[in-house]
């Protein structure tokens, strides 16, 4: 997460194995050269600000594989400081186990926008 927030998308790269595939509501399966484009777009002083949390309610390991259940909420603020919009929801990843380290290789989040209570 703090690689995200911080725009540095080398180091969120080299997180995932090379056919990882992001599922999202509503969109196509996202693969890694799509996921670093759009990193890529964000990163840097003009992109969004991006702060997150994440609580992880479950880790099972099988050999080379493990998956994570966690509750994630992103609030991602444009720039010019107006409102974050946040999101909150279910993710579930899926890990391999790759020359040593674990890579993400499959992720689905199930993030909804968060309504926020009028003042």
């Amino acid at each position: 997460m703090s690689a995200t927030s911080a725009g540095d998308v080398e180091t969120v790269m080299d997180l995932m194995a090379d056919d990882v595939v992001f599922l999202t509501p509503g969109r196509a399966p996202m693969s890694k050269a799509n996921f670093r484009a759009a990193a890529e777009a964000q990163a840097g002083a003009s992109g969004p600000k991006i702060d997150g949390r994440s609580e992880i309610l479950e880790v099972q390991v099988a050999g080379e594989w493990a998956f994570a259940r966690a509750h994630l909420t992103v609030a991602v603020t444009p720039p010019g400081g107006a409102a974050p919009t946040v999101r909150t929801g279910p993710v579930l990843s899926v890990f391999r186990k790759e020359q040593g380290r674990w890579l993400l290789a499959r992720d689905a989040n199930m993030l909804v926008v968060q309504k926020m209570d009028p003042a």
